[in-house]
This record gives C-alpha cells, structure tokens and sequence, in this order.
C-alpha cells in the first residue's frame, strides 16, 4: 500500500511539472526603475542624454507610469504581467539584488548562472570561469546533452560559459555561424558582415535572429540569449537609443514567445525567465550612465517568468528580498533538476513554479 501511495505521488509530482524547457534572455543593465516606470522624465528631458526629447517623448512618454511602462515594453506589461510574474519593484517593497559585490557584468553573469558570488572574478577579461554554470550542469544530464546552447552579443560569453570545458555551443560577439548553414543563416553572416558597426559588437538584432534560427533548426530545450545594445548606449549616454534597444528588447520576446506557442516542442511547454545582470545609477541621474562597486543602484536588479508551471501573480508586490544567486537552482527546478556545483548557492524562489 505504501509503494502504491509512493508511487502515485511521485506520478502526480511528474505529471504537475509541465515545464520541458527553459528560455534564460537577458537585456544587459536595463534598469528596473525603467521596467517599472517607463522613461524616466529626468533623463528623457535632459538635453544632455536626450538632444531630441521632442521626438522621444512623443514615442515613449505618457503621463503615467502604467502608460509609459506599456509603450516601453508592452510584451512584459501585457503578456507576462497577465500571465506570468514581475520582480523587483523596489517602490512596492519587493526587492531583487545582486549579491557579487562588483555589480558590472562578467561577476553579475557568474552570478546568476552559476548561482553564488564569486569574489576572485573582478574583472571582465576574458577568463575561462573555473565555476560550473547551471548550462554546463544540464548539458551534462544525459536527456539534455547537446540541447544546450548559447547566444549572445557580447563576446566575453565564450569565456563565462566555458565552451572548451562545458562543450556547449556559443554564438558571440561578431562570431559569424559556421557548418552547414540555412539560407536564413547564411543572410545573417552577410547582413553581420556588412551592416555598419557603431560599436564593437554586433547589434543585438542579429543575434537575436541567429538565435531564433538556431531555435528553428534545432530544437534546443535549454537556451540562453543574452542581448547587449541597452548596456552600451547607456554607457554612451543615449538615452533615446538606449529606451529604443529595450523596446526592441521586448519585441525579440514577443517574436520568441509567439514562436514557440506556435511549435509542438514548445506549446505550452516552455519557461521563459526574463533578467538583466545588474543595474545602474538613479539616485545622483547623470550615474545612470554607469554601473560598478562605487553606484550603489547598481546592485538593484529585476526578474520576469512566463510558462506552464508558474502561476500568473502578475506585478508582485509582496515585501520580499530575492537575489540573482536564486535563478540558477530555479532554472533547473523548472526542469526537474537539482542544481549543484560544490558551492553554497541561492535557493530555489518560493512561489514561482
């Protein structure tokens, strides 16, 4: 009698998980203030960072925060605030941070994939990471080996990931895709190629639509996507094209969500956790250009998640204090996994899944 209850348990907890994969997509230092609130008024108004703030406002602005929350990024603000949930609203109580000490990228991104601080990763050279990533960790599951990849625009994820050790494919940087390649492939090295570069990575659409080819042809049940034009043109100062990056930011989640809705894998079947790896400066506006040890704002982050598994509490609001040490062991949860690499790492978030 008591295998039989056993064994019934066991299949309810099989059959509740509907969860088969896990989207993990990162805008870089897109600031919760803006998720929240939209355009912020001191900076879109300050002919310093906003030469056009005419035109800018007539995009982005409008006299609420509902509003212009929505204009920004109107997939979170409809799709997953009626769906899934939204974390880090720090004017309602509900606090998310980083726990690394650094708050800029390479120790924000070991962070959250690896799931503890690590204090001897300072810097962002490019370093293979000695830590094991939760990627690494399921790509060593024998029904995930090889379902593993990822994409990104800044070309320091090689390192981050370990592709030499892990062996999971990453696209980055202005890396162009190799082997036999689609036609859609194959347009997006030409268009890599020869699209003018104002920066020294490519832009983010194309590893956007690399990404979703790759999707399209290989059918990956863990991805991540890590998207970086937001970091560099708040580092430049831009506000415009910084607010237009993260609005295209959530159109690339739009596209990726509508897209797997429509494909068997992945209907109904697909987590997607939404991130970025730190914050910037709000306190003193002109810091909101910047991130690192000295910005205290920059420890502030903010967290989505849409899929079967997580119920739909919208904007949450409860006062609470997560960190980006918790999103590793969650990652794997949604997939029945038990994430551990030797460390003391972030516990599983309560009432996501």
């Amino acid at each position: 009698m008591k295998k039989l209850l056993l064994f019934v348990f066991i299949s309810i907890q099989s059959f509740s998980q509907k969860t088969e994969n896990v989207f993990l997509i990162t805008s870089d230092g897109l600031r919760w203030q803006d998720v929240f609130s939209g355009a912020d008024s001191a900076i879109i108004f300050n002919k310093s960072f906003t030469p056009d703030s005419s035109e800018t406002a007539n995009a982005f602005w409008a006299k609420t925060d509902q509003g212009r929350r929505k204009k920004l990024l109107p997939f979170i603000w409809n799709t997953v605030a009626s769906q899934g949930q939204i974390y880090g609203n720090r004017w309602k109580g509900n606090f998310m941070d980083v726990d690394n000490v650094y708050r800029f990228s390479y120790p924000g991104y070991n962070e959250l994939l690896t799931g503890f601080a690590d204090v001897e990763i300072n810097s962002n050279d490019k370093n293979y990471n000695k830590n094991v990533t939760v990627l690494e960790y399921l790509n060593n599951q024998p029904k995930l080996k090889g379902k593993v990849a990822v994409f990104s625009t800044w070309d320091v994820f090689p390192y981050i990931i370990n592709d030499k050790r892990s062996g999971i494919p990453v696209n980055s940087g202005n890396e162009l895709m190799e082997g036999e390649l689609s036609p859609k492939q194959e347009l997006l090295n030409q268009i890599q190629q020869m699209a003018p570069h104002a920066k020294a990575e490519r832009h983010d659409f194309i590893t956007y639509f690399q990404a979703k080819e790759y999707v399209a042809l290989n059918k990956p049940r863990v991805m991540f996507i890590s998207f970086d034009d937001t970091d560099g043109y708040a580092h430049a100062g831009k506000y415009k094209e910084y607010l237009y990056s993260a609005q295209a930011f959530d159109k690339y989640l739009n596209d990726l969500w509508n897209y797997c809705q429509s494909q068997p894998q992945y209907k109904d079947k697909t987590t997607f956790i939404i991130t970025t790896d730190h914050g910037r400066g709000d306190i003193v506006k002109s810091e909101w250009t910047s991130h690192g040890q000295r910005i205290r704002d920059a420890a502030q982050i903010w967290m989505a998640v849409i899929g079967p598994d997580t119920p739909a509490k919208g904007e949450v609001s409860t006062k609470q204090n997560l960190f980006q040490n918790q999103i590793a062991k969650t990652l794997a949860a949604f997939l029945g996994h038990n994430f551990e690499n030797g460390k003391e790492i972030g516990k599983v978030i309560d009432g996501i899944r």
